[in-house]
């Protein structure tokens, strides 16, 4: 009997800052774009901590573990992350940790994967968007909504997140109970074609949160003031962004090079962040940094050889 189109990937690096004290709640409510007052424990949800300008400094999720706030970010930046939230730890009770050395994430993705980890991991995987349930000694398994970009669908993901030791443990018995052991090439294909951008790769310090389509979930516009809170408020009640993270779907053999720039009608639009090819090798996808006048589906030349892709709603 052949396997089902589940697959688990245990990322090569991944950030974890642990917030504790008896002002951990007030101190982060006061930072993140989320609304944490509302978050009980076991449950969660994406957040953003900007720049005062209002620019993109970490795409976050943060779950609620008792008393304590865990910090999940993709990535090596949890040493930074903690840099950056100690600048603003002032007379507070507060404690940042860095747990990131020692604890790894995986994920688990495809139709069945919440009953697969349930069978596997001998609990019950919540179906509530950033719920989680314990296991082992200190991991979490937790449900995510991957965010995706345009009008790609959301992709339904479970990820453990722990010691190292813990989370390879759980990867087996994954592996074990039928799932498929992706390469890192299969991921990045699963994650580009579900319009998944990655912080640091598709964005940075440099994006606006709607031209990711953070905002969709990442924001709350009615939980009162938050670091960089004008400039994405504004953007939401008067105003627009002008480019867009889009998927791009590029068929035959060719296959353009990350940084490559995308024209449409002669005219430079944007730029090519991610791109993997399909495992039949019969076309590619990619995330690129496009022009908002460039509404999907639209044909563009990328790179200096001028690939024809479709840009994707």
């Amino acid at each position: 009997m052949s396997k089902p189109d589940i697959f688990v990937y245990e990322h090569p690096s991944s950030g974890l800052v642990v917030v504790s004290g008896k002002d951990a709640t007030t101190f982060l409510q006061s930072l993140v774009s989320q609304d944490l007052d509302s978050i009980v424990d076991g449950g969660g949800g994406r957040t953003l901590l900007l720049t005062p300008q209002g620019k993109l400094g970490y795409a976050l999720s943060a779950l609620k573990v008792g008393e304590k706030w865990w910090l999940y970010v993709d990535g090596e930046y949890g040493p930074a992350l903690v840099d950056a939230l100690t600048r603003y730890r002032i007379r507070v009770e507060v404690v940042l940790e860095d747990w990131s050395s020692n604890f790894a994430a995986l994920e688990l993705w495809g139709d069945g994967a919440s009953e697969l980890a349930t069978r596997a991991l001998q609990i019950s995987v919540a179906e509530r968007p950033f719920s989680h349930s314990r296991w082992g000694d200190q991991s979490l398994v937790v449900r995510v909504p991957q965010g995706a970009v345009g009008e790609a669908p959301e992709r339904p993901t479970v990820f453990v997140i722990g010691p190292q030791a813990e989370v390879a443990l759980a990867g087996e018995k994954i592996i074990s109970a039928g799932a498929n052991q992706a390469t890192s090439e299969q991921f990045e294909y699963a994650r580009i074609e579900a319009g998944i951008p990655l912080f640091g790769v598709d964005f940075d310090e440099r994006t606006i949160a709607q031209e990711a389509f953070l905002e969709r979930d990442g924001v709350s516009f009615t939980k009162g003031c938050f670091l960089g809170q004008e400039l994405v408020c504004r953007i939401d009640s008067r105003g627009h962004v002008n480019r867009f993270i889009r998927r791009l779907v590029i068929n035959g053999d060719s296959t353009p090079e990350k940084g490559s720039e995308v024209a449409f009608e002669g005219k430079l639009v944007g730029e090519v962040t991610s791109v993997a090819k399909s495992p039949d090798h019969e076309h590619s996808v990619a995330l690129a940094m496009i022009r908002r006048e460039v509404e999907p589906p639209t044909e563009v030349a990328v790179g200096i050889s001028e690939i024809e892709a479709t840009v994707l709603t």
